[in-house]
């Protein structure tokens, strides 16, 4: 593959391979939230049970639970979501097309129009209107961009959200839970590991956003924290109670 050379500002980021990250995906949000939901729930979980002084046995149950009821939970919310919005967005497209039928010339104008406001001559506007509406498929692409801001080859898969946050629910759930599948008999083991993995995920996070790694992961840190003490202390205080 040649790299254009010229010294051309317009070229400058092509020159240095510009390129872009994958905004549109249907499994970067489950996943990243599936994780972090796994780490904290199941972390706030354990501790509000462990407040109440159990056994090693019951933490082990109950973590178990959690992550089982918490996957399924995520897998199925996520399915729903995206396929519902997904139909919603199908539902829309159809419009669209039937519009594209039926009134094909004011559709066509309403598309000029568009272009007019973004600063292109009306002449010029009309003309690439018209010759971008020739093409059904392709009119109807254009259409969805840019009245309905969405891509029509590139809809978010339920599926693919719903495998990504049940594993990754299961993977942040479990970290909690590990140590007292080694054997450990103290809460703080768990704590410890489920608060290093959730600085981990922010500042995982951070490599696909603008925000830096330290930002990140102590933003997950201090939320995962506060959601164990808390739940924590309210178990102390129902165990004392009861």
């Amino acid at each position: 593959m040649s790299i254009i050379t010229t010294e051309a500002p317009l070229h400058e980021a092509h020159r240095d391979n510009h390129t872009h990250r994958d905004v549109n995906g249907g499994w970067l949000r489950p996943a990243v939230f599936g994780a972090m939901d796994g780490l904290v729930s199941n972390l706030a979980l354990m501790t509000g049970v462990a407040g109440s002084v159990v056994s090693q046995q019951t933490m082990v149950v109950t973590g178990l639970a959690g992550l089982a009821a918490g996957a399924f939970s995520m897998a199925a919310g996520e399915y729903t979501s995206v396929a519902s919005q997904r139909e919603l967005v199908l539902a829309e497209l159809e419009i669209e097309r039937h519009q594209l039928r039926k009134h094909p010339v004011d559709e066509m104008e309403e598309l000029a129009a568009l272009y007019v406001s973004r600063g292109v001559e009306p002449a010029l506007a009309r003309e690439v209107a018209m010759q971008l509406s020739r093409d059904p498929d392709q009119a109807l692409e254009i259409h969805a961009r840019e009245e309905l801001g969405i891509d029509p080859d590139d809809l978010p898969s339920p599926m693919v959200a719903a495998v990504s946050s049940f594993g990754s629910f299961a993977l942040g759930a479990l970290l909690p839970l590990l140590p007292y599948l080694l054997g450990a008999t103290t809460l703080w083991p768990a704590v410890l590991l489920a608060l290093a993995g959730l600085f981990a995920c922010g500042a995982l996070v951070a490599r696909v956003t603008a925000r830096s790694w330290w930002y990140s992961g102590l933003r997950q840190l201090a939320l995962g924290g506060l959601a164990a003490g808390v739940t924590y202390a309210l178990g102390s205080a129902f165990g004392a109670a009861l």
